[in-house]
């Protein structure tokens, strides 16, 4: 999924716990469902940022020498200005966009 193209907002949001809670009946499952959403978004960003600034990276043998790239400094504070994977978690699940699947005990 493109998160960079995400409608959600960038600051944080008061949101209505009856409306969260909606279709779990639970408050704490919803978070825990945009928890683990969030973690799977961090991960897939980056694992983008790391893919484009690998195409930076300089191999010397020489730590003292810091060289300074002005795309990759666009790169990063572009990624630094995008919605945290927490705020595109909950919009995610406001919008139902997250398939969620129960996984049912059963004692025998």
């Amino acid at each position: 999924m493109d998160y960079k193209k995400s409608k959600a907002s960038i600051t944080t949001v008061t949101r209505n716990l009856d409306s969260l809670e909606k279709d779990t009946g639970n408050i704490y499952e919803t978070v825990m469902i945009c928890a683990k959403r969030a973690n799977q978004i961090g991960m897939e960003i980056k694992e983008e940022l790391n893919r484009k600034l690998e195409e930076f990276a300089y191999y010397t043998d020489n730590l003292e020498e810091v060289f300074e790239n002005r795309e990759q400094i666009e790169i990063s504070k572009f990624y630094e200005r995008m919605p945290k994977q927490t705020l595109i978690a909950l919009d995610e699940y406001e919008k139902e966009k997250i398939y969620i699947r129960k996984v049912e005990n059963e004692d025998t």
